[in-house]
């Protein structure tokens, strides 16, 4: 079959189409000293901890795994980074990839490794903790009881966490590089990745508490003859007459020779568990006739219901603010895009050369 040349160009129109939709906001692999110009080191706090243009003490590469180390035990480190424009993720992917390695982890190691991306109007030499943040992505680890991905998104000035954690495996928590993926969707769903593993695929509005599409109506109250039990012990079913106890007397204990019927009273062997002991009778249960489902209330539109809450139209910034119990955290190769494939890419040429 000949394709006529207005469809092979309209073929090609509608690839270039997609290839300049395809926008990468922020890419940042520390490769050279001109890094300094892209980042700011926050004074939040006094002191703060320091950073360091590094490979760190055993790289795989030295010139491939330069990234940005913190310096200090028990401190706050904060640096941060503008974007070259503010962008909007309304009706595409954002997708958030960064790398992290705890390469002075000894027997247990404790600090945060997350990302976070801001709106406009930061002020970089007092960007800390109180400064508002949109997403905050990352690994959080602090010995074994604390391991987990760290996955926050700010909904109309309040911080909402997962509802349940991500956890890390224990393998997963050692001295090496470890790549971190999020991919955020415009159907209002959120896919998670370690070392391109996924971790945890779901829907924002189940996964964290953003406003329900709709609200119990409070005027709709359980009937009172509503049955909502299941099962019903079933009235066939008898007790037995003659029950069987828990203990009894051990048949293999035999009366001391020397026990003395009239000083030490009547010999009676110890007790010891019946075998034939199933626990207390109980009639079986069988299915309810009656039973007519479990109750739920009427359901209302939600007024606050947003069907857009993966949306942030302002984003402006991408920072690092930790404290840290425990230095030695290398970051790098650090991508903002709405494509994911040029952060598989940017993996594939970095962290997946040294797997």
């Amino acid at each position: 079959m000949r394709w006529g040349l207005e469809a092979v160009l309209a073929v090609v129109v509608a690839l270039a189409a997609v290839g300049v939709s395809a926008e990468t906001f922020f890419r940042e692999t520390f490769d050279d000293e001109s890094w300094e110009k892209r980042w700011v080191q926050s004074e939040w706090k006094s002191p703060m901890g320091h950073w360091k243009w590094t490979a760190g003490d055993w790289p795989a590469d030295p010139k491939l795994n330069l990234g940005l180390q913190t310096m200090d035990d028990m401190h706050h480190h904060a640096i941060s980074a503008k974007l070259e424009r503010p962008f909007s993720n309304r009706g595409k992917p954002l997708v958030v990839q960064f790398t992290v390695k705890n390469e002075r982890k000894e027997y247990a190691f404790c600090g945060g490794g997350y990302v976070k991306l801001l709106p406009s109007g930061l002020d970089q030499k007092k960007f800390g903790g109180e400064s508002d943040y949109s997403i905050m992505f990352g690994p959080d680890l602090c010995g074994y009881d604390v391991s987990r991905i760290h996955l926050i998104f700010t909904y109309k000035g309040k911080n909402l966490l997962k509802k349940d954690e991500m956890k890390l495996e224990y393998a997963d928590k050692d001295e090496f590089t470890h790549v971190y993926k999020m991919v955020l969707n415009p159907d209002n769903t959120v896919a998670v990745y370690f070392d391109g593993t996924e971790k945890y695929k779901g829907s924002l509005l189940e996964g964290w508490d953003f406003p329900p599409a709709t609200l119990d109506d409070p005027a709709d109250q359980k009937p009172s003859d509503w049955v909502d039990e299941k099962e019903i012990p079933d009235p066939t079913d008898k007790k037995p007459e003659k029950e069987v106890p828990e203990m009894i007397p051990d048949p293999d204990a035999t009366k001391p020779d020397e026990w003395d019927d009239d000083l030490d009273g009547e010999w009676e062997p110890p007790l010891v568990k019946n075998p034939e002991f199933t626990g207390e009778w109980k009639p079986r249960m069988i299915p309810n006739p009656a039973y007519k489902g479990e109750w739920k209330a009427k359901q209302l539109p939600n007024p606050d219901y947003n069907p857009d809450v993966y949306v942030y139209d302002d984003l402006a910034y991408v920072g690092f603010e930790l404290w840290t119990v425990n230095n030695g955290t290398i970051f790098d190769n650090i991508i903002v895009t709405d494509n994911e494939e040029a952060a598989d890419q940017l993996r594939k040429e970095t962290s997946d050369k040294f797997v």
